[in-house]
């Protein structure tokens, strides 16, 4: 059994998937700390015909501390969802597969999310689906394992009874190899490099989030991020 692990981030980039594809299961960590500061939890970018387009989750922090990503409120004080919406079918609007994807997007919009993880998760389902990933998706709170740094990723990997763990490169200072060879658990790390396909507007932007790859590619978005080597 080979695992992966990531944190359920907002409309994921295709390096995401890339690592799901490496693994017989992604285990997102769906019960650890929220990160602190800007993040990839609350936004991600598309494309523009002025260059990027950001979308943001607005989530209330102010008095609320150090919290744990279940426990994270979207803020509704302003009309995200209809300025998101709005900018993805004006800069999207030519694109080969928007009425393939769209839809499915602002159903998810429509639904009443109160927390940003449900989001998050609605999002990054809609995606694995439309991808095509075959991989095992699975909560880390559906396992019931906690824990924090090199101490979690092997027990995730204990519960999972997994002999691999893979990750990239970048994130290899922060474990502690000696915890995964006591436990009989290989580290496999993976270099993803960023696949060039189709783009509206102009130059190619690299590590947009996978809607983008989505709306441009449809189908063969799959074969495009597994060959991203």
């Amino acid at each position: 059994m080979i695992v992966t692990t990531h944190q359920p981030i907002f409309l994921p980039w295709p390096g995401f998937f890339y690592k799901a594809l490496r693994a017989d299961a992604m285990v997102l960590l769906d019960d650890v700390q929220f990160p602190l500061g800007r993040g990839w939890m609350t936004r991600n970018r598309l494309k523009s015909e002025q260059g990027e387009l950001w979308l943001t989750v607005p989530v209330w922090k102010k008095g609320r501390g150090k919290q744990i990503i279940p426990n994270v409120e979207i803020c509704e004080e302003v009309s995200w969802r209809d300025k998101h919406l709005r900018g993805l079918r004006q800069q999207y609007a030519n694109a080969p597969y928007r009425e393939d994807t769209l839809p499915a997007i602002e159903a998810i919009y429509a639904r009443d999310h109160a927390r940003l993880l449900d989001l998050n998760l609605d999002l990054i389902r809609f995606l694995w689906h439309a991808l095509d990933i075959k991989s095992q998706l699975v909560l880390q709170s559906e396992i019931g394992v906690t824990g924090q740094g090199t101490d979690l990723l092997v027990s995730i990997c204990k519960t999972m009874n997994a002999d691999t763990y893979v990750a990239f490169p970048i994130v290899e200072k922060y474990l502690e190899p000696d915890k995964f060879r006591a436990n009989g658990i290989k580290l496999d790390f993976v270099r993803f490099h960023p696949p060039v396909y189709p783009q509206l507007w102009g130059d190619f932007r690299y590590n947009l989030s996978a809607l983008d790859l989505l709306l441009n590619c449809g189908p063969k978005g799959l074969d495009i991020i597994a060959h991203s080597r």
